[in-house]
């Protein structure tokens, strides 16, 4: 089994020279769990929220930076998409993982990040980056004040980071709906959801239609 993001779905498209066609060689099990990506910068930038950021872009094009956690990821396709939704001209800079991105961003050496929110909440409890925006089309329960970029007037800019298991291909279909049936139960049991709840994620245990 495999346990990957909707990065998945992205995939083909940024890598076409694979050898392996994700699109074909694998199959959904189920759907996990969504979590958003949280906008969020240096509290030395002075900014407050998204628009001031992209104000800030247009001021001086091509000058400030975005943090992400690699090409390619859920990190970078959702600050893609807010930079195309902002019109802005701001330079990519890729990181490792999430922990070097952020790391940057509190030192103030990048801009600012879209980072999962389960990796930004600790940073904002401790006033070490400020959150601009929720990056995802709704509102968190554990950020319930934190307007959306899609709220704050930059459409089409909302990304939905989801997590799921797949599986080859080839494995029979009896075995996909097993597997889909027992995490199901496992989603819906009260200390799964308290936990996804606590990480900020939305429950979704809906079964697979692939």
């Amino acid at each position: 089994m495999l346990a990957n993001s909707s990065a998945h779905t992205v995939t083909p498209a940024i890598f076409p020279d694979m050898t392996f066609d994700t699109r074909v060689g694998l199959r959904a099990v189920t759907l996990l769990a969504q979590q958003p990506n949280i906008l969020v910068a240096a509290p030395s930038k002075g900014w407050k929220n998204a628009a001031d950021y992209v104000k800030a872009a247009k001021a001086e094009p091509g000058k400030l930076t975005y943090a992400t956690a690699g090409t390619s990821s859920d990190t970078h396709m959702n600050a893609e998409k807010f930079r195309l939704a902002a019109q802005i001209g701001t330079v990519h800079v890729p990181y490792r993982g999430t922990p070097e991105a952020l790391r940057d961003i509190m030192n103030g050496l990048t801009d600012i990040c879209f980072c999962p929110i389960v990796a930004a909440l600790p940073m904002i409890k401790e006033g070490r980056v400020v959150a601009l925006a929720n990056g995802s089309p709704r509102r968190s329960s554990v950020l319930p004040d934190l307007p959306t970029t899609v709220e704050q007037g930059f459409q089409g800019s909302g990304y939905i980071f989801w997590v799921g298991p797949f599986v080859p291909a080839g494995t029979p279909r009896l075995v996909i709906d097993r597997l889909n049936a027992e995490a199901r139960k496992v989603l819906d049991s009260p200390e799964v959801r308290e936990r996804l709840q606590a990480l900020g994620a939305a429950h979704a245990a809906l079964q697979s239609q692939v």
